[in-house]
C-alpha cells in the first residue's frame, strides 16, 4: 500500500556561541551583601534625645556663646558677614548712615531727661513752679524729637526709594531707623561707620 510520506525530523537548533563581554558590561561586585530594609531603616535613625543630655546641653550653650560673642565683634567692626539678620543688607546699612550721619534730637532724649528728671524731684517741694517748669519742658522736648524723627524718616524714606527698588526695602525700616535716632550715639549696635554730617552717597 501506498503510504503517506512521512515529514523529515526537523534539524536540530544549535544556541550561537556565547558573546564575550564588553567593557562597559564588566561592573565591580560590591564586595558586601545590599543591606536589608531594617537595616538601613536602623542605620539612618537618630535619637530625639542625646544619651548624654547634660553634655548636649552644655555644648548647645558654648556654641550659642561663641555665636553672641561672634556677632557682638561683627556689630562693633561693621562685619556684615557675621551680624544678625535683622542688622544685614545694603538697605540697613544704608539707614544706619543715614541715621548716624544726622544730628538727631532723639540722641539727647535720656541725657535730658535724666537732668529734668532729677531737677523736678528736688524743686517740687521747694520750689513747685520751678518744678512744672521743669517737667513741661522735658514735654516739649520730647514732642519735639517726635517731630524730628518724623521729618529724618520722610527725607530718609525719599532716599530710600530713590537709591533701592521697592522690592528690596524690607518691612519695618520705619522703627529701625527711628529707634536708632533715638539711641546715645555711643551705645547704638552696630556701632556708627560714619561721621556727623557724613550722609552716605
Amino acid at each position: 500500500m501506498f503510504g503517506r510520506k512521512q515529514d523529515p525530523p526537523p534539524a536540530a537548533v544549535v544556541p550561537p556561541p556565547p558573546s564575550e563581554p564588553s567593557a562597559d558590561d564588566v561592573r565591580p561586585r560590591k564586595g558586601r551583601p545590599t543591606p536589608t530594609r531594617k537595616e538601613a531603616e536602623a542605620r539612618n535613625r537618630r535619637p530625639l534625645v542625646p544619651d548624654d543630655r547634660r553634655g548636649a546641653a552644655r555644648a548647645a550653650r558654648v556654641k550659642q556663646r561663641a555665636q553672641r560673642e561672634l556677632e557682638y565683634q561683627a556689630m562693633r567692626t561693621g562685619d556684615e558677614r557675621h551680624m544678625p539678620l535683622r542688622d544685614r543688607g545694603p538697605v540697613r546699612r544704608y539707614v544706619r548712615d543715614h541715621v548716624d550721619a544726622r544730628w538727631n534730637l532723639g540722641e539727647f532724649f535720656l541725657p535730658v531727661a535724666a537732668v529734668f528728671l532729677v531737677l523736678q524731684m528736688v524743686t517740687a517741694s521747694s520750689a513747685p513752679t520751678l518744678a512744672f517748669a521743669a517737667l513741661a519742658i522735658l514735654y516739649v522736648f520730647i514732642i519735639a524729637a517726635i517731630v524730628d524723627g518724623w521729618l529724618m524718616w520722610r527725607g530718609l524714606k525719599k532716599r530710600l526709594h530713590a537709591r533701592f527698588d521697592a522690592t528690596q526695602i524690607p518691612r519695618g525700616m520705619t522703627m529701625y531707623a527711628v529707634l536708632r535716632a533715638f539711641q546715645v550715639r555711643p551705645s547704638r549696635l552696630p556701632k556708627p561707620q560714619v561721621k556727623h554730617g557724613q550722609y552716605p552717597a
